[in-house]
Order: C-alpha cells, then structure tokens, then sequence
C-alpha cells in the first residue's frame, strides 16, 4: 500500500469520526433544549397557577347551615382586595345573614347583625367607606354568585358598593334583572345546597330569619409550593329608603 493510500485511508477514518461526534453532540443538544423547554413549560404552568392563587383567591366559609367554598373573580380587583382585606381581620366571624328571601337571594356582611340589641339598625352597618362600581358582563348573576349591596339609585347614583355587605344568588332566574346593577365579584364553587338550607328558613316580615343563621367563620385557602416552581429558579343595604 503506498503511502499516498495510506493517507487517504487515515483522513477518511479522521473524517468518520467527526461526524459520528457531531452527531453524537446534535443529538444531546436536542434532549437539552427539550429537557429546557418541559422545565419552562411546568413553570410557567406553576407560575400561572399562582397568579389564579393570587388574582382569584378562594375561601371556606363555615356557616350554622352548611360550608361553602367560594372563589372571588380577578376582573373585580378593588371588591376582591376589600373582601380579602376584611376576611384576614376575622370580620364576617359572627355575622348573621340578617335579610333571606327564597327564591331571590340570601344576603349578609353587617356586623351590626352581631348583636339582637340592634335588631332594628340590621342592613345598615359597615365600614365608614363605599367600594367603586366593577360592572363586568361576564359576570351574571347565576345561582351562587356573589356580588355586593349597595344603597338605593336616588342616594347612591354611581352604585358604589357596600364596604361589607354581600348577598348570594338563589334563583338566577330572579336576580338576573340586576346584572350590570350590582357588582358581582365571586360565585360559590362548592356547597350550592347550602344557599338552598338557607334561603328556606322562616323569616319575619323584614325577611330576618326567626333562627340564628350565622357565618361562623370565613378562612382564604391556602396551597403549598407548587413542585415545579419549587424546582425551578332589587338588592340593596337597609340604609335605603326603599327597604330596611
């Protein structure tokens, strides 16, 4: 074999080799960049779970008749942050539904309601501040959802709301009169038949329950650390002169 040959034979064998390794090398950049982009697919997915954690917070409310899940919508941020506000003081502990009308909706939030003594001035307590109008169309008045009282049109004519007061929907049928009417900033996720227990208790005349229905206690849901982020880098407060 001349040496002529020889060479050839050596540069092709040299040739070979490099592109085995190039291959070699294309094949485990393409597993790292894939390996990348499932890492970045799961964070972003923890990530947006934690923004829905944050921007639609969700809560257990214990009451006398039954617990609900309820979940606060992020298109409504100043009555969202207000209830999440009032929620981390402990303040609806205690409060009684003080206005049930069945087949309309179920309505509470005053702490004036705490106290038998001031049966008459139920419907007209909260806190010194009214909350701005958040009218979004997508939120409809369905049974269980939330939205906020507020005082009469003639007295309140930007609808602001109630800095407390809250009612829930029984029968969507009924209440959707008073969609772009009332704020609606949350819905009940869990435990309809609740509003149901309540709604069909005995009332007076004024439509307060002759029983104690209660909220017991109203606590945020809290998650753990998600793996993959962890890995990663007409319904109105009683102030009104239409009811009381």
């Amino acid at each position: 074999m001349t040496s002529k040959m020889k060479r050839f034979i050596f540069i092709t064998a040299v040739l070979a080799l490099m592109a085995s390794a190039s291959v070699s090398c294309g094949s485990f950049g393409g597993k790292k960049k894939a390996a990348e982009t499932e890492l970045d697919d799961s964070t972003k997915t923890a990530m947006e779970m934690e923004r829905m954690r944050k921007e639609m917070p969700e809560f257990v409310m214990e009451t006398t008749h039954g617990t609900m899940k309820i979940r606060l919508y992020d298109k409504t941020p100043q009555h969202r942050d207000n209830f999440v506000k009032l929620v981390s003081e402990n303040y609806y502990d205690g409060i009684r539904f003080h206005r049930v009308i069945e087949g309309f909706m179920i309505q509470t939030g005053d702490p004036f309601s705490r106290d038998t003594a001031m049966i008459d001035s139920w419907g007209i307590g909260g806190p010194d501040y009214t909350v701005p109008a958040e009218f979004i169309a997508e939120y409809g008045h369905k049974k269980g959802a939330i939205a906020a009282a507020r005082k009469g049109d003639m007295a309140n004519p930007k609808k602001a709301s109630s800095g407390s007061q809250f009612y829930i929907v029984h029968d969507p049928e009924v209440c959707r009169q008073l969609d772009g009417q009332y704020t609606v900033f949350g819905e009940v996720t869990e435990g309809l038949e609740v509003i149901d227990a309540i709604a069909s208790v005995a009332t007076d005349r004024r439509d307060r329950p002759y029983e104690d229905v209660m909220i017991l206690s109203i606590k945020k849901v809290e998650y753990e650390e998600p793996a993959a982020a962890a890995d990663s880098t007409t319904v109105e407060t009683a102030d009104s002169t239409e009811t009381k």
